[in-house]
């Protein structure tokens, strides 16, 4: 995608063996901020900070903060400790788990002499095949933007409500919900996204507007709790998420508020999809409302927000009184009754465990 004209990923090599270059987001969208990863400390603040959040980036990041290591110590206790410390970083995206798995899996057959370099070029390889993923992922859904498009009159808009930040800066590029919208608005199609500002983090309004704005898709942002209402007079087509972690069984942890949505969604008979690369589904989970641990972050989030100023000031605010209790769960699991498809990197299928193994053949004999 493109940020002022100029190409960009989330998240790219420099020097090999010693810096990865990210945009840190928890600017955006006031300040466009680049940041150099020397380390694996480094690595584990940009994640747990939210420097860079997303499933698909988070389990990039993460490659990169094992090869970063590597280059500086490539023993096995040096391995086992990046697991630790990456992992513990955000508990419920599982590409996090997987990407340190798969770096663990190849490393540890390694000698120790060849780890630096293997772990780097892993990490490089783990980002193009996000990229390319997220590129087939746009192509599956864009096949059901365009047959929504047939129902509608020429040119007629397709509005498509999404929510959180499930877009390229979430990924390596493209996005996951945002790639066939990026597909479809690039053919021509006359698409229109509704973008929730997404409390308490605002990622909707602070990441996904900014990002549909630079690449030229109409947008409107809304506050969470207008999309019902849109829904009740007819003026969502289609919605669109991502997922932190996907069940075997199809059940979707996303950002919380996704639960509301998808009941919105369904009480006025609208498509409800989510987008998502098989990394992002724990093929050893059954109930996600049973099984997923939900992250509590910091009430901090939900007290505070910051936003410019008439001056241009960037500044944060409380919005309540100083001795408030505060909860703060950032996920929520959408039943996968509530889900009209998955659109994964392999084509569309119904969230179900006998739908995803149809995909995914190769995983269903281990499926929970």
């Amino acid at each position: 995608m493109k940020v002022h004209g100029k190409a960009y990923r989330s998240i790219w090599p420099l020097e090999a063996g010693k810096t990865v270059g990210i945009i840190d987001q928890t600017h955006l969208p006031h300040r466009f901020v680049e940041v150099e990863l020397r380390n694996l400390e480094g690595a584990a603040v940009s994640i747990k900070d939210m420097w860079v959040r997303g499933a698909p980036l988070i389990g990039a990041t993460a490659a990169f903060g094992v090869a970063l290591e590597m280059a500086r110590d490539p023993s096995d206790a040096a391995l086992s400790n990046a697991w630790e410390v990456l992992h513990a970083t955000r508990p419920t995206a599982i590409n996090l788990r997987w990407a340190l798995n798969d770096m663990q899996s190849l490393l540890s057959k390694l000698p120790l002499e060849q780890r630096a370099e293997a772990a780097w070029k892993r990490a490089i390889e783990i980002s193009d095949e996000d990229v390319k993923c997220n590129e087939s992922i746009g192509k599956h859904g864009l096949q059901i933007i365009e047959e929504i498009a047939t129902r509608k009159n020429p040119g007629e808009t397709i509005n498509i409500l999404t929510h959180c930040n499930a877009g390229w800066l979430a990924t390596v590029d493209w996005g996951t919900a945002t790639a066939p919208i990026y597909q479809a608005h690039n053919k021509g199609l006359n698409v229109h996204v509704w973008v929730d500002e997404t409390r308490p983090r605002n990622q909707g309004a602070g990441l996904t507007a900014w990002e549909l704005g630079e690449h030229g898709v109409p947008h409107t942002l809304l506050v969470d709790n207008a999309g019902g209402h849109l829904m009740q007079h007819g003026m969502v087509d289609l919605c669109i998420v991502g997922t932190d972690r996907t069940t075997a069984h199809g059940d979707v942890c996303n950002k919380i508020g996704t639960y509301l949505k998808a009941l919105a969604a369904h009480d006025n008979g609208v498509p409800f999809y989510v987008a998502l690369p098989s990394s992002t589904i724990d093929w050893t989970v059954a109930d996600g409302l049973k099984e997923i641990p939900i992250e509590e972050r910091s009430g901090e989030e939900v007290a505070w927000i910051s936003g410019e100023t008439t001056e241009g000031q960037v500044e944060k605010v409380r919005i309540c009184p100083p001795d408030t209790p505060l909860s703060n769960f950032a996920f929520d699991v959408t039943p996968s009754k509530y889900v009209s498809a998955l659109i994964t990197e392999r084509g569309a299928c119904p969230a179900s465990k006998e739908g995803l193994a149809a995909l995914f053949p190769e995983k269903a004999a281990t499926a929970a």
